[in-house]
């Protein structure tokens, strides 16, 4: 159990991905992005559980097969690169009858590949078990040699082609989709990391073909690259689904209001900032209280702002190479920061507050402070 712990926390990791868009998968079973998101999620869970050595072992022992395990792994693998390059391609979108050729002819080409794998496996010769060397010990056997090939070429054509494609997408996403930038991201060094197995396992297998016994790269560098890579990939594959959820969402506004929040509690009426939250209310009315301080703050701040303090802020931010945006953003969080001052300071002297008549420094497109708002 402990030889298969590396990928049986990456299949979990696929388990959770698949869990997460469960709820989608069933709304939108339609669509062929869902379907291929399914079906690589459902692929890559049986394949990380099945790859571990207790349960090539179990799988040969319910079977009665010597090395049964062997031609099922390479398959589900060979399946599982085909699957993901058509949710790449699924995922970066494009003409419908582009993306359905692309899907039939990816669908048909590691369909084949992984018939042939089984039907070599059926017309070879593997008496002898074996769990962790199975490809330099079989190297030179007839049509095993044959179905080690095609697995290897299989798994490295798909491996090569979703890098690329993530790649690709990546350099033409926009900027501000960081977690579909970051999934993709990660996708690339799992593609990397699977590169680097299929390099270890190129060597050890060649070098049995030249009579050299580099066996050690098969059975001891490959595994743990092969391990890295799943959970890379399960990672990559996530981080977009919870990312783009409007939960997430929800938090990350939260978490960036945070700034401005602090800086307009105490000016808040107690009636709204003073609002009790169990810690289980929900993201979403943490989120709308929040923005509800931060409204309430800004009305009471509203008759102290002096926009000679933002001209004089935004200026100087343009004289030191900001754009209008970020000069407008500066010139806010300058102006704000001023009338907390202004206000904090006339309260401890025992001023009567100005009474917010007209809120019109305050840019119609967001708030002051609006920098601190975001990331």
């Amino acid at each position: 159990m402990k030889q298969g712990l590396p990928l049986y926390l990456a299949g979990s990791v696929m388990v959770l991905a698949l869990l997460i868009k469960a709820p989608a998968l069933r709304r939108g079973w339609d669509q062929p992005l869902m379907r291929a998101v399914c079906a690589l999620l459902v692929v890559g869970c049986l394949l990380t559980f099945l790859a571990a050595p207790p349960s090539l072992a179990a799988v040969n022992e319910l079977t009665g097969v010597v090395n049964f395990a062997a031609p099922l792994v390479y398959g589900v693998l060979t399946a599982f690169s085909g699957a993901s390059i058509v949710l790449i391609l699924h995922w970066a979108g494009g003409p419908a009858a582009q993306l359905r050729r692309a899907t039939w002819v990816t669908v048909g080409v590691f369909g084949a590949v992984t018939v042939l794998i089984v039907a070599l496996f059926v017309i070879g010769d593997a008496p002898v078990e074996r769990l962790r060397d199975l490809d330099t010990y079989y190297a030179n056997t007839p049509w095993l040699r044959e179905m080690i090939v095609c697995y290897l070429l299989a798994h490295t054509a798909g491996s090569a082609a979703m890098s690329l494609l993530c790649l690709k997408w990546m350099l033409r996403v926009d900027p501000a989709l960081r977690p579909l930038r970051t999934g993709l991201a990660l996708l690339m060094l799992g593609g990397v990391m699977d590169l680097g197995y299929l390099v270890a396992k190129w060597l050890a297998v060649g070098a049995r073909w030249a009579g050299h016994d580099w066996d050690g790269l098969s059975t001891y560098v490959a595994p743990p690259l092969a391990s890295a890579a799943a959970l890379l990939v399960g990672t990559g594959f996530i981080v977009p689904m919870v990312g783009g959820s409007a939960a997430w969402r929800d938090f990350s506004q939260y978490r960036r209001l945070r700034p401005l929040w602090k800086a307009l509690r105490g000016f808040a009426h107690r009636s709204v900032a003073t609002v009790p939250l169990t810690w289980w209310s929900p993201v979403g009315i943490r989120l709308i209280h929040r923005e509800s301080v931060i409204d309430d703050g800004l009305l009471a701040l509203a008759g102290w702002f002096d926009p000679a303090v933002r001209s004089a802020a935004y200026g100087a931010a343009r004289r030191q190479g900001l754009s209008e945006r970020g000069a407008a953003d500066v010139a806010d969080a300058a102006m704000l920061a001023d009338a907390c001052r202004v206000r904090a300071a006339a309260e401890g002297a025992g001023a009567p507050a100005a009474f917010p008549a007209d809120p019109s420094p305050c840019r119609p497109d967001g708030h002051p402070l609006a920098a601190l708002a975001r990331e």
